[in-house]
């Protein structure tokens, strides 16, 4: 390259080039806007959060309210003109009707016996004797239900824990 192309470069070279102030200006305009477009991106979720809350809200309370209607009306039959065996009833059907629209949301009862022991899902209440080593450190009775929802524990299930203290332990409880 000779010398006369190395200066016919220069004054491209220098109109591309802009003065640093200038550089400086874009660039804090750009930082503004998009400094400003995430405050709106941010404000937008929010609210479209509290929209989709409020739908989940109004979808349970809708799915409820039937079940809620007949308990209504169960508070208000008279005892002395209904027989034990009608309210009783209505009663499980009530408990059918929450319980078809609960599941319908993902909502599983932990109630089972004979399960392994987990202290993930379980809370020990009490402990009792197990009959055999094969019942050792597993739920002998649950004396409240738990509850969970899709991976969501609501309430654990409290349970009574069997455990296996050996044929001498079992002898000394015995008697």
């Amino acid at each position: 390259m000779t010398k006369k192309d190395k200066e016919a470069e220069a004054p491209e070279e220098a109109a591309v080039v802009e003065p640093p102030a200038e550089a400086l200006a874009r660039l804090e305009d750009r930082y503004l806007r998009l400094a400003a477009e995430f405050d709106n991106y941010k404000k937008r979720m929010s609210r479209e959060r509290t929209e989709t809350w409020g739908k989940a809200q109004a979808d349970v309370v809708q799915r409820l309210v039937d079940a809620l209607d007949d308990l209504a009306r169960f508070a208000h039959v008279d005892p002395a003109a209904t027989d034990a065996k009608t309210i009783h009833d209505g009663v499980d059907l009530v408990e059918r009707k929450i319980w078809k629209e609960l599941e319908t949301l993902g909502v599983r009862r932990l109630d089972e016996t004979g399960v392994r022991f987990d202290p993930a899902v379980h809370e020990a209440v009490t402990v009792a004797p197990a009959a055999s080593p094969e019942q050792d450190n597993t739920v002998g009775q649950v004396l409240q239900a738990g509850y969970r929802v899709g991976g969501q524990l609501v309430r654990p299930a409290r349970v009574l824990v069997l455990k296996w203290a050996g044929e001498e332990g079992r002898g000394t409880a015995e008697a």
